[in-house]
């Protein structure tokens, strides 16, 4: 199953009540701040900790402008995550990254 891209409007309604939201930037980049209830999962540590992850629960992933926490978002796709998204835009697009 694919997974599906959302804009600033929609991605807390991805997220529900008991999702994961995950920002796959690096920890020099998490420095200056994340989104509330965010949890970092580094793109360059994603594949050895995904098992962090609840595959049963919805998963809404986010960095900068939004093309790694894409790729992170097919590779839980593919390893059947059913309720992935990715923050379109990234943190751009929320007007929190440069």
């Amino acid at each position: 199953m694919a997974h599906t891209e959302v804009d600033v409007n929609e991605f807390t309604t991805a997220l529900g009540e008991n999702g994961q939201l995950v920002d796959v930037r690096e920890p020099a980049e998490v420095a200056a701040g994340m989104l509330p209830g965010a949890v970092n999962i580094p793109m360059s540590k994603f594949v050895e900790r995904v098992t962090e992850l609840d595959s049963a629960r919805p998963v809404v992933l986010v960095c900068r402008s939004g093309n790694r926490s894409q790729m992170a978002a097919r590779f839980l796709s593919a390893r059947g995550f059913e309720k992935v998204a990715n923050l379109s835009g990234g943190l751009k697009a929320l007007g929190m990254a440069g």
